[in-house]
């Protein structure tokens, strides 16, 4: 039998043997369901306890031991700038100070709602709300409202929030953690829910026509982020735009990941292609939690107290998130080289690990629109839901606790899309390929 001293001897060593991120997520365990307040930020995928940051600063992130990393999730893309941008801070540091929340109307909603405009030219009105799930689920029931109609079309393992018509084949956590629909979505939701496979114009057409006058709206990431980065094939987008509106269906761009990141103006911008909703979110609060949908006035005027269709929110229009948001998109309009160094990095690290799947003769394929990439533990080309699935998710989760354990944070999810951000430097770059280098032959062994 073990003496008290023994004891207690074993139990200092197990404590000096755990760092204090595991320490605090054994304690979050028996406060927050599965010990995290979102799916995506669990590393159960990847076989290993989360750790818990505790500040960033331009490209990099530090835990709570003292860890540091580059940082490749940039808080899952609003991070544009980098973290922690000076003048950023500086704007909600000075909003702050004037009051954090009114319940009321204010002038910096109205110059955030005339930035948007001034840059995307389908936004001619827009509401404010505090979330990117907010913006869809709203932009669905106005698209109902509108149309008269009940049924959406979306595509397979496209994530637009975790309102209960979008839980219909979803990606992100929900791919990653393989729950393919959710408990708690009723049978009438998911009957008024229809899927297609994205980059397959044919599978939307043969919905159409099988549900003729049914279809309010047809909901798509134009840039697929959260099943890893797939961007449409060439004139995929344009032709969905086409049968929406040849059948009178709303086509409701979700630009919360890809707004004002793939190209100033989003993915409509670099596809020359237009919405009739466009929802965003992410950047347009520099960090801080926002959401926003728009569209045509005629659209838009559907939105009470215009018109009927009721959509509310206390903490809308928040004045910490339109100073960041504000200083946010003002610095991207005013300075287009911005994009210009975002592809030249995001170029460089692409080509990087080219090489070295080459050299290697590694069975990966890289996809990538701007400085939205994700790296596939798969030879298939990557282009939809199915081809997205054959990646190996164990020898992901090998690579990425090798990436991770040299200093570079990565979404712990196959079935995410990384970011390049400006605050990226060259060494950043150079270090990120001689981990993944090294990662790879790890996973590979």
């Amino acid at each position: 039998m073990e003496t008290v001293s023994q004891f207690l001897y074993i139990e200092i060593k197990k404590m000096a043997n755990t760092s204090r991120s595991q320490l605090l997520f054994e304690k979050s365990l028996k406060l927050v369901p599965g010990g995290v307040n979102s799916p995506v930020r669990a590393f159960k995928s990847v076989g290993r306890s989360p750790v818990f940051i505790q500040r960033a600063r331009g490209s990099k992130l530090w835990d709570v031991d003292g860890n540091e990393y580059i940082d490749y999730v940039g808080s899952w893309g609003p991070m544009i700038l980098g973290h922690a941008h000076p003048r950023i801070v500086e704007r909600v540091q000075k909003a702050a100070g004037d009051g954090t929340s009114f319940g009321a109307a204010t002038e910096r909603e109205l110059e955030m709602a005339e930035l948007i405009a001034s840059i995307m030219p389908s936004v001619e009105m827009v509401r404010m709300v505090n979330s990117g799930t907010e913006a869809t689920m709203s932009a669905i029931r106005l698209a109902r409202a509108y149309t008269g109609r009940n049924k959406i079309i979306k595509f397979e393992g496209c994530y637009h929030g975790h309102a209960d018509s979008f839980l219909i084949k979803a990606g992100s956590g929900a791919m990653t953690f393989g729950i393919p629909d959710s408990p708690g979505v009723t049978q009438a939701i998911s009957a008024d829910t229809l899927t297609a496979r994205f980059n397959d114009v044919n599978s939307v057409e043969t919905l159409i026509e099988n549900h003729p006058n049914e279809i309010a709206a047809l909901i798509a990431e134009p840039v697929v982020g959260n099943m890893g980065c797939i961007p449409p094939k060439k004139g995929f987008l344009g032709e969905v735009r086409e049968l929406c509106t040849r059948n009178e269906i709303l086509f409701i761009i979700d630009e919360v990941m890809t707004g004002f990141r793939v190209a100033l103006g989003g993915a409509q911008q670099l596809y020359n292609v237009s919405a009739d909703i466009t929802t965003l979110g992410k950047i347009i609060g520099g960090g801080l939690p926002v959401g926003a949908y728009g569209g045509k006035k005629e659209i838009m005027s559907m939105v009470a107290p215009a018109g009927p269709m009721y959509q509310a929110g206390t903490l809308s229009g928040n004045p910490l998130a339109m100073a960041a948001g504000i200083e946010m998109l003002t610095t991207l309009k005013n300075d287009p080289s911005i994009y210009a160094r975002l592809e030249e990095k995001s170029s460089r690290l692409e080509e990087g690990t080219q090489a070295i799947i080459e050299k290697h003769h590694l069975p990966l394929t890289q996809n990538r629109a701007g400085s939205m990439f994700t790296l596939f533990f798969t030879e298939k080309n990557v282009v939809d839901y199915e081809t997205a699935k054959t990646s190996d998710t164990k020898k992901f989760a090998v690579y990425f606790n090798e990436m991770l354990d040299r200093g570079i944070y990565l979404a712990p999810s196959q079935f995410e899309a990384a970011f390049m951000s400006d605050a990226h430097t060259d060494e950043d770059i150079e270090r990120t390929i001689d981990a993944a280098e090294r990662s790879l032959l790890k996973a590979f062994q």
